[in-house]
Order: structure tokens, then C-alpha cells, then sequence
């Protein structure tokens, strides 16, 4: 029996896809990936030129690394990811081990993430990615979702900031 064409159409463009995600480390478009490539540079401490940046890079998994593309936000200096209520796998691998690398704009940082668990911080992330994306988070309950903030190894934040 033979294929129709849009059979056909659809078959080639399945392994259009496999091949450009065999061939490319980063993730591509909802593909994840491995390891991200490019400088890794010393992350700033005024991260307001992320605020310009839709889609950022994330990479989990330092001993197999897996990255995606995610949106992101910035409040108060402190970079924010967001799952939704959907334990991914790149979740699972930051709640395995915290260390990331997030690159944007030709740099990749190396951070560390944790997960928020305060209602009054979901709160201030979902003003600012509403402002930023034009649209709401689905669930507007903390204990419901998964959102980690994303910091400089070592540094803390200010009790204001939570």
C-alpha cells in the first residue's frame, strides 16, 4: 500500500526533524537538547537586560546535559522559570541537582536553582510575566506549580525579595 502525499509530507518532515535534532546540541524549537555551547561569562548583578529576552536556553543535568527553551522572568534582580504544574524533566533534574546554566544573548551563566514556595513571591512573578508575555500563568496557586528562581551560586536574597 502506498503513502499518500500527505502521508509522505508528514513522514519527511518527522525526519527533517530528527535529523536537525541529531545535529544540533542546543534544543530546538520544543526538542530539548544537551549540552548548551558557547563563553560561559560571570553573570551580572543588574539583570535588567533580560528583561528584552523572550526565550532563554536552560541547561540541567550537568552530568548529562539536558536543555530546553523557556521563557523567563526577572524581578527584583532575581531570574524566574516556570513549569506550570507540569513536573518536567528538567524540573526533575534541578530538584536532582540544582545546577544550571542559563545562556541568553551569547552568554551562558552558571547558577544554581530553588524552588519558590511563597504565595507573596508567585505573586510579584506572575505581575511581571504577565507585563512581559501579555498573558497569566494558568494556576495562580504556589503550592500547585513549579517556579524556581535562578541565582548566583553562593548569594543569597534579601528577605524583601521573598
Amino acid at each position: 500500500m502506498r503513502a499518500s502525499k500527505t502521508e509522505r509530507i508528514l513522514l519527511l518532515f518527522a525526519g527533517l526533524l530528527l535529523v536537525l535534532g541529531a545535529s544540533c546540541r542546543a534544543p530546538l524549537v520544543l526538542i530539548p537538547g544537551g549540552a548548551l555551547e558557547g563563553t560561559t561569562v560571570e553573570a551580572p548583578s543588574d539583570w535588567s537586560s533580560i528583561e528584552d529576552v523572550h526565550v532563554i536556553q536552560l541547561e540541567t543535568n550537568p552530568e548529562k546535559p539536558y536543555s530546553v527553551n523557556l521563557w523567563v522572568v526577572s524581578v527584583d534582580q532575581i531570574l524566574y522559570v516556570h513549569s506550570g504544574n507540569s513536573r518536567t524533566t528538567w524540573v526533575e533534574n534541578m530538584e536532582a541537582n540544582p545546577r544550571v546554566k542559563l545562556q541568553a544573548q551569547g552568554a551562558i551563566y552558571e547558577l544554581v536553582a530553588s524552588r519558590v514556595e511563597s504565595q507573596d513571591e508567585f505573586d510579584r512573578f506572575i505581575e511581571a510575566y504577565a507585563l512581559k508575555y501579555e498573558t497569566y500563568p494558568r494556576n495562580p496557586v504556589i503550592d500547585e506549580v513549579y517556579l524556581y528562581r535562578l541565582m548566583v551560586p553562593g548569594t543569597s536574597i534579601s528577605k524583601r525579595s521573598l
